[in-house]
């Protein structure tokens, strides 16, 4: 499966054209290189070379491009499972989610997501008395919103190892340096855990957000004159909760943290994705991925990772498919200033090429195991 849209473009801030898969200086340029084309473009080659080389299957393979995947699900994955899933029902599932990392010219680890964290947006809004901007007011909606930003912005939720990211630190532990092993070991150490979290926070953020359902103030709404107080402000919270989350006891501590009557929470349910189980390890496909990682890679570790992000996979979880998420290789820096939704969207023209190799080997290691 691979979504077939991307997000929009701001084009006088690229240097080639964004919809032109550039070729150049070993790259191919362009929105979607990295999410999600690259994989769609790996699928359908998959399909070709099982036609044309005559695979002899022992299961259906099943090829989804879907759209609505960056902006609403309805016309896309949730169409799909609402109106045609006996068409799509499958065992497993491949797509968007992991990737291989590359550092110093080689791949060094592999990650198959096999998890992933869930939107639950919400909007803080705080209503107080409008007026003359020379006149203070005890129920400036504008103030009290932006304590209650503040405290949710700096609250540090608990953190919480599922079997997936317990799995992932314990394996990164065990093929990093000393000193990053310590700290990956010490995250279950009560006495060291506190500061090895703040050391994740402040430089590898992302695996910090692995740890907890994290928090994150990204839109602020109010006023439209300079000397008018507004009667409304409003802010919106982008919530990525762990799969296991009870919202509506998480909403009760977030009210608690913001401590403050006048401002209230509305969660954003017109955008929500279903809560599924973390995709197990012990499958045929599991097995096979970490098989052809050993192959195409030697000596490389496959890690199993929860997306601090969200997918399709998602809906597919929810009604039992085995669903995990791969990718190509990139460097740390790619991933970085070139990932996706960058301005400088890129991904090596090599790493396309032994993508489309891993996937048809992944496919055919349980498709055409006979």
């Amino acid at each position: 499966m691979a979504h077939t849209d991307v997000v929009g473009v701001q084009r006088e801030k690229w240097p080639v054209d964004p919809f032109g898969a550039v070729m150049k200086d070993g790259y191919i340029w362009g929105r979607g290189t990295v999410d999600d084309k690259d994989k769609l473009a790996a699928n359908l080659m998959t399909m070709l070379l099982l036609k044309r080389s005559g695979v002899a299957l022992d299961r259906d393979v099943i090829f989804l491009a879907e759209s609505g995947e960056e902006g609403t699900n309805r016309p896309g994955i949730d169409f799909m499972v609402a109106q045609h899933f006996p068409e799509i029902d499958a065992e497993f599932a491949l797509t968007e989610g992991g990737g291989a990392r590359i550092e110093g010219g080689k791949v060094t680890m592999v990650e198959i997501t096999t998890a992933e964290k869930v939107p639950r947006r919400v909007r803080l809004v705080s209503n107080g008395t409008s007026g003359h901007g020379s006149v203070p007011r005890i129920d400036n909606a504008l103030v009290h919103l932006s304590a209650a930003v503040a405290k949710v912005g700096s609250w540090e939720t608990p953190m919480r190892l599922n079997d997936t990211t317990r799995t992932y630190f314990e394996k990164l532990a065990a093929i990093s340096p000393p000193d990053q092993a310590a700290r990956y070991k010490g995250l279950v150490d009560p006495k060291r855990t506190a500061w090895i979290q703040r050391y994740l926070a402040e430089n590898e953020p992302s695996r910090y957000s692995m740890l907890r359902t994290s928090v994150v103030p990204t839109i602020l709404k109010a006023g439209f004159r300079m000397n008018v107080i507004p009667s409304e402000a409003e802010a919106t919270i982008d919530v990525r909760a762990l799969p296991d989350e009870d919202m509506p006891k998480f909403y009760e501590e977030m009210r608690r943290v913001i401590g403050d009557p006048q401002v209230r929470i509305e969660p954003m349910t017109d955008e929500a994705r279903p809560a599924g189980m973390p995709s197990r390890l012990d499958t045929d496909m599991y097995r096979a991925l970490e098989r052809v990682s050993a192959r195409m890679y030697p000596g490389v570790t496959t890690l199993p990772a929860m997306l601090t992000g969200a997918t399709d996979m998602a809906q597919l979880r929810a009604k039992g498919v085995q669903a995990y998420g791969i990718g190509p290789a990139s460097t740390e820096r790619d991933l970085i200033d070139f990932g996706p939704h960058s301005d400088v969207e890129r991904l090596k023209e090599s790493s396309l090429y032994r993508f489309v190799e891993f996937t048809f080997n992944a496919v055919t290691e349980v498709a055409a195991s006979r």
